[in-house]
């Protein structure tokens, strides 16, 4: 049964309180629910933990909804310092069984049959327990082994609940603290709900599932459990099981006898094929998620969270690669600029200052002597200093490559996971200068350019009348000129639109006065002398007498 608003609120106020993060319940408006002495009544002996574990405990009190929220903001390295996001990290999505009898329930009302039809085996015990759903083994009439996942009932009820509670505290923290609002707080909770809400449905995992497996379907060394769409919905989900080791249990892989370089240099190229070549990569790598076949072959499950790089980002995420190999401040602060967004100017001087430091550091390195976690991280704490805030499949992906980064260390300690890395981060940068990639960027800009070229004479008679209309004053809206500002800026750099924006508002004024003096002397020749100055002067003087 799900809640009051008002009670939920209260117990998430209460919670907040006893793990000492009275900051939080101000900061989102929810100090009046709660008193000091009721949280102190409340508050549950502990032994005291830092502010990152306090964190991450109450979000595991507040349940399924909250432990999400945590655990993709701990991936989101542009926003949070390591200590949090460690702590983050380890939040466990476990939740109590649901009994088998509701299982064969939802199975039953989703698929219009039951188990014992649609499998010849279900396992009643369950495989694993989450907030959203639970996993059985199971195997179809034709011996085919299977994992059936269904989702827990009621379960999107009460997390849309929790979801707009969390959106209601973001408008409020980023209208009372300078803070939330600089980092578009709004904006934020916007994408945890699109993100939780895509998890929520099966259905949209199923099809992640097939993407991965069309990706890589002229490679045997990966595997992708094949969907059985006729056993899934948006509430259950039916994959072939993958078999194997875990990626981490290093013993078990050298009992197999595999060579764990090798299997690191494919966990290496794997990722970077998704990242590269294909902008769909798996956002969740943990060690769950990765198994080894005794063959060698890597299996690959759980696709609920995914990221996507489309073309204009992984432009900019190479101008950035090639900022960084070339020790170019300037490309990368540039780069920077354009993949980041903030709510308040950022001072490229600044930041150009740091990044320069920053590159000294790494100065005569080659690339197979850089510690991807370590230069990533510095560059993370860059874009913090400054406010900036990436795009999340952008922070997504750094997080993958980190994790990864670790994975593979662990497989071979001695791998050099950013050298595997370079090759397909070179093919990618070259490619933008291949005739056909030069052609079709080459027809973008002349799109862009006939656009601003038709619409701008339109926009600029219609700001005319406007400023006619108010006077010699010249009133200039933002959103007047944002559309062609914004196309100007995909023509020319910052400093081209700047002039350009400089000369349309002095070309205004200019014409604006022109044409109202031309008009009083049209008006005074059409009239005749005697409304000219001299009657003007006679009609003064009569009024004085």
């Amino acid at each position: 049964m799900i809640e009051p608003r008002e009670h939920r609120q209260r117990q998430i106020a209460e919670v907040l309180a006893r793990y000492g993060l009275n900051y939080l319940a101000n900061a989102v408006g929810l100090e009046r629910l709660v008193s000091r002495e009721r949280a102190l009544r409340g508050r549950k002996p502990r032994e005291q933990h830092t502010p990152p574990e306090d964190l991450r405990r109450a979000l595991e009190e507040l349940g399924p909804t909250f432990i999400k929220l945590g655990q993709l903001l701990s991936t989101r390295a542009d926003l949070l310092a390591p200590e949090y996001r460690t702590a983050l990290a380890k939040l466990q999505d476990a939740a109590p069984a649901i009994p088998t009898d509701v299982v064969q329930e939802i199975v039953a009302s989703e698929l219009h049959t039951g188990t014992s039809d649609a499998v010849a085996s279900f396992h009643a015990e369950p495989l694993a327990c989450a907030s959203i759903g639970q996993a059985h083994l199971a195997t179809l009439v034709d011996g085919t082994e299977v994992v059936v996942k269904v989702r827990r009932p009621n379960v999107v009820e009460v997390m849309d609940q929790d979801l707009e509670i969390i959106q209601n505290f973001a408008a409020r923290a980023s209208r009372r603290s300078k803070a939330a609002a600089r980092y578009d707080l709004d904006g934020l909770a916007d994408e945890f709900v699109q993100t939780l809400r895509a998890q929520l449905d099966y259905l949209q995992e199923a099809r992640n599932a097939e993407r991965f497996a069309a990706n890589f379907a002229g490679d045997s060394s990966v595997q992708i459990p094949r969907v059985f769409w006729d056993l899934t919905t948006s509430r259950v989900i039916t994959l072939e099981r993958i078999r194997g080791m875990k990626v981490t249990d290093i013993s078990a892989l050298d009992e197999a006898g595999l060579d764990r370089h090798d299997l690191a240099q494919r966990a290496a190229q794997i990722v970077a094929k998704m990242v590269f070549e294909d902008g769909f990569f798996h956002a969740d790598p943990h060690p769950g998620n990765f198994f080894i076949e005794p063959s060698g072959r890597v299996g690959i499950v759980d696709f609920g969270m995914v990221g996507t790089l489309d073309d204009a980002l992984r432009e900019q995420l190479s101008r950035l690669l090639i900022g960084f190999l070339r020790q170019d401040p300037d490309r990368l602060a540039d780069a920077l600029l354009a993949l980041g967004t903030s709510t308040e100017p950022v001072e490229r001087a600044r930041l150009r200052e740091d990044l320069a430091g920053l590159l000294e550091r790494y100065f005569g390195l080659s690339i197979g002597e850089i510690s991807l976690r370590a230069a990533v991280g510095e560059v993370l704490v860059i874009v913090r200093r400054h406010g900036l805030r990436l795009p999340r499949d952008l922070a997504l992906l750094l997080t993958v490559l980190l994790v990864a980064e670790g994975l593979v260390a662990q497989l071979d300690p001695q791998f050099q996971f950013a050298e595997a890395l370079a090759p397909y981060a070179r093919r990618q940068l070259l490619a933008q200068l291949t005739p056909a990639a030069i052609r079709q960027r080459v027809g973008h800009f002349g799109a862009d350019l006939a656009e601003l070229a038709v619409d701008f004479p339109g926009r600029l008679d219609r700001l005319l009348k406007s400023v006619e209309s108010g006077g010699l004053e010249v009133r200039l809206r933002a959103d007047e000129l944002e559309s062609l500002l914004t196309r100007a800026e995909r023509i020319g750099n910052r400093i081209a639109v700047a002039v350009f924006a400089a000369a349309t508002i002095d070309g205004l004024a200019g014409l604006a006065v022109e044409r109202r003096r031309r008009r009083r002397k049209s008006l005074a020749q059409q009239l005749g002398p005697e409304f000219g100055v001299a009657a003007l002067v006679a009609r003064r003087r009569r009024r004085r007498r």
